[in-house]
């Protein structure tokens, strides 16, 4: 069974926008597990202009499915998961100042950092994945620096859906096959939403997790959370 984990990055998003405390970001994520989400995820940034680091302290003796906390690794980053010990780190590749991810790793040019950083993770138990681009090489070195899985990089899948999705969706399945091949465990993210993501799932049936955010919390505002959340598993089977 495919896993949804909701990004609650954007609900972290308004609560900044007024300060205090309103919407609570660990009430929305005890809601969105309520409602049938097998995982929750955030992404601090070194700014926290959403997530905020105390915000993950909060949040992981509260949740009771799987907790996955993305990022670059930088010092205080990785400090804080290996502090906290999420069930997976899943390693970005962002700029401090980025708002939002738009590119996986390039694996083989950055093999030897982070072949120490995932050692780092998994000697503290955490399993670890690598963001990548769906390129059968990015998958190929990932293996060697012996993470556990990979999560492609949907963005491309999702532009390109409306317009042709069998061609969209072809360098997914190729990089999907490869990480089978090779032994890592997959998942998926940016950009999936509920007009592109049964089909995604369809011709990728052996996904792991799939991680949603924005489009997510946007159809919570017309359909709400509960709905939102049902529609999304419904996708996956």
């Amino acid at each position: 069974m495919t896993r949804l984990s909701v990004n609650i990055n954007k609900v972290a998003t308004l609560r900044n926008a007024r300060g205090g405390d309103n919407p609570n970001v660990l009430h929305v994520a005890l809601d969105c597990e309520m409602f049938g989400a097998q995982g929750i995820t955030v992404h601090p940034r070194p700014d926290e202009r959403h997530i905020r680091y105390q915000d993950v302290r909060d949040l992981k003796p509260a949740l009771r499915t799987e907790f996955n906390i993305e990022g670059n690794p930088i010092p205080r980053f990785t400090n804080l998961v290996c502090e906290v010990k999420p069930t997976q780190v899943t390693l970005v590749p962002d700029a401090p100042d980025q708002l939002t991810s738009n590119h996986g790793w390039d694996t083989r040019a950055h093999l030897d950092e982070l072949t120490d950083i995932v050692t780092t993770f998994k000697q503290a138990g955490i399993r670890t994945s690598l963001f990548v681009d769906p390129d059968i090489e990015m998958v190929d070195y990932a293996a060697r620096t012996g993470c556990d899985r990979v999560e492609l990089y949907t963005a491309s899948y999702a532009e390109g859906y409306k317009a042709d999705r069998e061609a969209a969706i072809a360098p997914f399945v190729k990089a999907a096959e490869e990480a089978r091949r090779v032994g890592l465990g997959l998942n998926a993210g940016h950009d999936l939403s509920l007009e592109n993501l049964q089909y995604f799932h369809q011709q990728i049936p052996w996904l792991d997790e799939v991680s949603i955010g924005h489009a997510l919390i946007c159809d919570a505002l017309y359909l709400g959370l509960h709905e939102t959340i049902r529609r999304y598993l419904a996708c996956l089977q």
